[in-house]
């Protein structure tokens, strides 16, 4: 099982198009679209009690909800939602504050990764609104662009082993993008190791989409822990097949 999540928004159809993104990146997570109004109509602009109550029955399993919304309103009717919830079902739930559409993504990619109730908000409401790097410092290092001088092609460990660090040239057309980037962080995201490229955490989607690095430009990787070489086969063996996609 892993983590639901449900996306409540005044429109039905932003509501379907967030979950219809995040999706993308976790196939095996319950996403559920809560927006619109009762109607149905997908044209009145609103919330529904019954839409939000329902779709948190949708998506609960063994591991608790996420939900997320888009304006003020929407949160007021999530939390009237709760209010209403038997109390076992109401501690499985969190309203996050979060951006709908970044946070989606987030906590999509981290449920995926079979991460618990508390650590899928926090991915939530840590996701990267910006995606400009130079609007990221500190949290993006200097080398974050992939212009500058990475590390040695094909990678290089540490007499100890623990830490490795390595630089591969991106070959598909379309770089970085949110689905490599999804499929890369959740994959990091289950090995024993810390790792970052050019200079972000490589387990956050967000932070990866934010490089916007392109076809040609360098992916600079510095992994540690137990599983650091595991890790850096990992970005490796993705970058190295084009992520799966045309080159």
């Amino acid at each position: 099982m892993s983590v639901g999540l449900v996306i409540v928004s005044h429109s039905e159809k932003i509501a379907v198009g967030v979950v219809e993104l995040a999706a993308q990146m976790a196939p095996d997570v319950v996403i559920v679209a809560a927006g619109g109004t009762d109607d149905g109509d997908g044209v009145r602009i609103g919330t529904s009690f019954e839409r939000v109550r329902a779709g948190i029955e949708e998506a609960m399993g063994d591991d608790g909800v996420v939900v997320l919304t888009d304006l003020g309103s929407a949160v007021m009717t999530a939390e009237t939602v709760l209010e209403f919830l038997e109390p076992e079902v109401r501690a499985a739930v969190r309203l996050a504050e979060a951006a709908i559409v970044e946070g989606a993504v987030a906590a999509a990619v981290q449920s995926q990764g079979g991460a618990p109730l508390e650590e899928v908000l926090r991915a939530a409401e840590g996701a990267v609104v910006s995606l400009s790097p130079q609007e990221l410092q500190p949290f993006v290092s200097g080398a974050a662009t992939g212009h500058g001088e990475g590390g040695a092609p094909g990678g290089t460990a540490s007499p100890a082993g623990s830490q490795v660090s390595g630089s591969f040239t991106l070959p598909n057309r379309m770089g970085l993008h949110a689905r490599p980037a999804a499929v890369l962080a959740a994959a990091l995201l289950e090995l024993d190791a810390e790792v970052t490229l050019n200079g972000v955490d490589a387990t956050s989607v967000m932070l990866l989409m934010s490089l916007g690095l392109g076809q040609g430009e360098r992916a600079s990787v510095e992994a540690s822990g137990p599983d650091a070489q595991r890790a850096l086969d990992v970005v490796r063996e993705s970058v190295e097949s084009g992520f799966g996609e045309p080159s």
